[in-house]
């Protein structure tokens, strides 16, 4: 048996069984062990050569080199990238909209099956709607990505629906299937839109960044590679490896800290663990079977955003540079993504991010998104540092932006007055291989002429087949040519297995930080009588401005409680009190419609402080601003002298009551925070903090009750006041004033308790300021 044995880590399991002719695609084993797998419908047959078995992908009756296995990727990818028409190498460009299955009878992502709403339609969840039907025939699109899914069963199920619908179609190219991250402990997806069946938990963004354990990230990416593969997803939309520089950044907590050290580590650790299978399911040079590209972002660094604003809106259009640290935030990707240790070598795709990188285009001095930028993509990213990956522009760049800059539109910031088309081809012109959030191959071949206009026929073609090249690549190298299908039984039993649990389970426990343990009043390792005070939640909006009505209840789930004390609704009959909250919380998120409509310029602060945040100190002129479309008038988006109170500031509120009910008695508070904040303003009251950065609440209990000791440190600053926020410079780590608490301990980088005291370890030795 050689290496191309293995041709899944399901599919002996399938035949043998007798599953898959039922599941409707067939498998073959070659001489040399290479499993074929393919649809019973799609017209594909199986040739032999020299006693060897190959897919007839085309139908042509002969062997071409692309479907021949035992070549090169990158020789079968250029072979099949110059049979291919410019309608179908525009379609490989494509990267879809968020498709959930089922799809949403109305609003985003919305789908109908035969004209209906899937509830009215009778089919079942993993068949095709017909949009998906469109744009994977008509616009030839194969990059699929995908949110919420009923189940792994239905995953799977689609998937093997969705490769036998394109495996019959022209040159066969089968779907590369992606996803944001989706095994964050709160059973959500970057865009909220939810993950969906049972699957390993684990933390994820800054909470992975506090175990300042790169070994560790690497055992989620191997661990979640096989479940991504079980669910028919061979492409990663992350790690997000962007410097969290700017505490007020919308995004922060995505991030894996500030320190340009440690995210470079986490940055290797995380693509080596997607990208590299195991000997038993290698094709070559570390990918095979179980690999999962990872598409790293942001390019070149989306961390310094001026005033924390972020570029999913045209508030946060322009990314600064008031400290000259531009290469800093580009180090995750040179000496972290883009140089492993394993075979894959480096990432296998790169996203550059929506803002405009200001003033740093020496070349063509052009202030554009990054995914419109020459300089960005061809003169550094390409030419400097040797970069031949996929370069995928973030969503919807092409599109239309709002009316106002706090409208959740297109983005396409510093080419607004461009049309559609010409946006698509600056994008090509910059250096990018595909569009994401595009579903219609229409404006790429607009382009597609517009270079042709210029440059010639000869030109244009070459260009489009060097970007097809490296789209197919990715394909090639994850085996989905030979055997795009999953066993069904398989996926069930491989996606949240118990030992996959586990392991995400005790990477929760260790990115859990103690911050404050006054009088060891930490851990409550007896069944006391405990009080959680229920919290007031206002209206808020997810990323597309719908609201959640507001509520009062309690913030946990008090059942989980039990399991570890007795709870009471009486303070006075408490042993101590334990208070759940959220870090401060932005109202507007830096721009505010009402302050425009009564004649400002629209820009407010960001606030980590709960309290009344008033902006004497911040820039009097801010380094970027201009609007060529919403508003050319507005050339300072200062918001100097302007007011802004957090959403929920009844935490606070519910803090100081609280003590006020306990008296003397330990009040202990445990925030779940996703970005920087300012904790005088109620550390001085408490005699316990206990930090996470989002995994579940009993994960923070297990801490609490001494089950398991901390262990996470800060993966940033925490800052002293909104003056010293106010002072720093986005694109430098580390230079904040960090708070410092009545126990003498500093809120800094690096940071942690145990039950000890303050953690010194390998690890605090390793990675400093």
């Amino acid at each position: 048996m050689n290496k191309y044995t293995i041709a899944g880590f399901c599919m002996a399991l399938a035949v043998q069984a007798g599953l898959a002719q039922e599941a409707g695609f067939k498998t073959v084993t070659s001489k040399s062990g290479t499993v074929l797998g393919y649809s019973s419908t799609s017209g594909v047959k199986i040739l032999t050569v020299n006693g060897e078995k190959f897919k007839d992908l085309n139908k042509n009756g002969k062997l071409d080199k692309y479907e021949d296995w035992r070549l090169p990727a990158n020789e079968r990818a250029k072979d099949l990238a110059s049979k291919m028409t410019v309608e179908q190498i525009a379609g490989l460009m494509l990267y879809s909209q968020h498709q959930k299955l089922p799809s949403n009878p109305v609003g985003f992502g919305a789908g109908t099956y035969n004209g209906k709403p899937f509830e009215e339609s009778g089919m079942q969840p993993y068949e095709l709607s017909d949009q998906q039907k469109k744009f994977l025939k008509e616009d030839n699109l194969r990059h699929v990505l995908l949110t919420a899914l009923e189940s792994p069963e239905v995953a799977a199920k689609w998937n093997n629906t969705a490769q036998a619908f394109v495996e019959g179609l022209d040159m066969g190219i089968p779907a590369n299937n992606s996803s944001d991250p989706r095994h964050t402990a709160t059973v959500t997806s970057e865009f909220n839109a939810g993950a969906g069946g049972t699957i390993s938990l684990w933390p994820d963004g800054l909470a992975m960044g506090a175990t300042f354990d790169p070994e560790l990230v690497k055992q989620f990416g191997r661990i979640a590679a096989q479940e991504y593969r079980a669910l028919g997803i061979a492409t990663a939309l992350s790690p997000q490896i962007d410097l969290g520089t700017e505490p007020r950044w919308y995004r922060i907590g995505y991030v894996f800290g500030e320190s340009p050290q440690l995210v470079t580590d986490m940055a290797k650790a995380y693509v080596e663990g997607f990208q590299t299978s195991d000997k038993t399911t290698e094709i070559k040079d570390g990918w095979g079977y179980t690999s999962v590209n990872a598409m790293v972002k942001h390019w070149p660094g989306g961390g310094p955003e001026e005033g924390g604003r972020d570029g999913h809106w045209a508030m946060g259009k322009y990314a600064v540079y008031p400290g000259n640290n531009f290469a800093s935030h580009t180090k995750p990707f040179l000496e972290g993504a883009f140089k492993l240790e394993g075979g894959t070598k480096k990432a296998s795709a790169v996203m550059p991010y929506y803002t405009i990188s200001f003033d740093r285009d020496t070349k063509y001095n052009e202030n554009v998104g990054n995914g419109f930028s020459k300089y960005m993509i061809t003169e550094l990213l390409r030419d400097t540092y040797g970069y031949d990956g996929v370069v995928c522009t973030d969503w919807l760049i092409t599109a239309d932006e709002g009316k106002t800059p706090g409208d959740f539109a297109g983005k396409p910031w510093g080419a607004e007055v461009l049309t559609i088309a010409q946006r698509h081809y600056k994008v090509l012109m910059a250096g990018v291989d595909q569009f994401g959030g595009n579903n219609d191959k229409g404006p790429v071949l607009e382009a597609y002429q517009m270079g042709v206009k210029e440059f010639g026929k000869k030109f244009m073609r070459k260009r489009f087949e060097r970007s097809a090249v490296r789209l197919l690549e990715n394909i090639f190298r994850t085996g989905l040519f030979e055997n795009p299908y999953l066993d069904v039984a398989q996926t069930k039993a491989t996606v949240g297995k118990p030992e996959f649990m586990k392991a995400g389970y005790e990477a929760q426990l260790k990115s859990v930080v103690l911050l404050k343990n006054k009088a060891q009043a930490l851990p409550v390792t007896e069944k006391k009588t405990v009080y959680v005070p229920k919290i007031y939640t206002p209206v808020k909006t997810d990323w597309w401005g719908i609201p959640t009505p507001a509520t009062f209840d309690y913030p946990v789930d008090l059942n989980l409680v039990k399991k570890y004390y007795n709870v009471t609704e009486d303070p006075s009959k408490a042993d101590f009190a334990l208070v759940f909250v959220r870090n401060p919380q932005s109202k507007e998120g830096g721009y505010s419609a009402v302050d425009r409509k009564e004649g400002g310029n629209g820009y407010v602060p960001i606030s980590l402080q709960y309290g009344t945040y008033t902006a004497t100190t911040a820039r009097e002129q801010s380094i970027a601003a201009g609007d060529a479309v919403i508003d050319p008038t507005i050339t300072n988006r200062s918001y100097k002298g302007k007011t802004t109170t957090a959403s929920n500031i009844m935490d606070l509120r519910t803090i100081e009551d609280t003590k006020m009910l306990m008296g003397d008695k330990p009040v202990i508070v445990s925030v779940t925070a996703d970005k920087p904040m300012i904790f005088s303003e109620f550390e001085n009251q408490v005699e316990g903090i206990v930090l996470n950065f989002g995994v579940s609440t009993q994960a923070v209990l297990d801490i609490i009750s001494g089950k398991a000791e901390p262990s996470g440190l800060l993966p940033l600053q925490m800052p002293a006041n909104m003056e010293t926020v106010e002072a720093q410079k986005e694109d430098v780590p580390f230079d904040m004033e960090p708070h410092l608490d009545s126990e003498g301990n500093a809120y800094d980088f690096g940071f942690g308790l145990n039950w000890k005291g303050v953690i010194n370890d390998a690890r605090t030795t390793k990675y400093k300021k």
